[in-house]
């Protein structure tokens, strides 16, 4: 579906940019996305990103290259986040192995945090993962808590969820599982969410929020 956009006024754009944050969107495969699943532009690079392990070693993407990657960014005092934490520990359990991982990155101040609240909360099969600095969410281009990313095996973005999702859920789970199984590669060219082609050159700044996320 194409959608008409007029950003010479405010409040359309402002429009916009809600309702590609509540609205699903359709793409040309099978499987559907999870609900606010953002696609990316095709050939979108993703910059590198580094964060430490709970023994305090630097990782990065690259060193799981050659999985699909469900990267989330979250902190312990995030609302949303902590609902859905369960639900991506199941999903792990669930799809994790040598071809899908959940990649959990904290921007809380300390690892003790985590371990706390996985503690609390029974969190028994994702890795502990930290990025205090906050810069992942820079270099994600992250709006806010939680963001989580697909990434392809070569390390690129497919798409983006922003806020939370039932991660465990059958839907999701053969969304991701069609990623995993090489089934689901649509056409971005075609897949009906591309950018539209009468997105104004506008400085304003929902425009350049739109941009950001990829829509204008």
């Amino acid at each position: 579906m194409t959608r008409s956009i007029n950003v010479s006024t405010f409040s359309v754009a402002a429009w916009l940019c809600a309702a590609a944050l509540i609205a699903p969107l359709p793409i040309a495969s099978a499987q559907e996305p999870p609900k606010n699943f953002i696609f990316v532009d095709k050939g979108a690079p993703l910059a590198e990103i580094t964060f430490d392990d709970v023994e305090g070693q630097a990782r990065k993407l690259a060193d799981f290259k050659g999985k699909i990657l469900l990267v989330n960014i979250w902190a312990t005092w995030c609302g949303p986040c902590r609902t859905e934490m369960p639900a991506l520990d199941r999903l792990q359990a669930r799809l994790g192995g040598p071809d899908f991982e959940v990649i959990p990155v904290s921007i809380d101040r300390g690892m003790e945090a985590i371990r706390k609240f996985y503690g609390d909360i029974g969190i028994r099969n994702l890795a502990m993962y930290i990025e205090s600095s906050s810069q992942v969410l820079r270099r994600t281009r992250a709006l806010g808590l939680p963001t989580t990313l697909l990434i392809d095996r070569d390390g690129q973005e497919i798409g983006r969820v922003i806020g939370p999702a039932e991660w465990d859920a059958p839907e999701i789970i053969q969304f991701l599982s069609s990623f995993i199984q090489n089934k689901n590669l649509p056409d971005r060219a075609n897949r009906g969410n591309s950018v539209p082609a009468d997105c104004a050159d506008t400085p304003s700044l929902v425009v350049r929020s739109l941009r950001w996320l990829r829509i204008c």
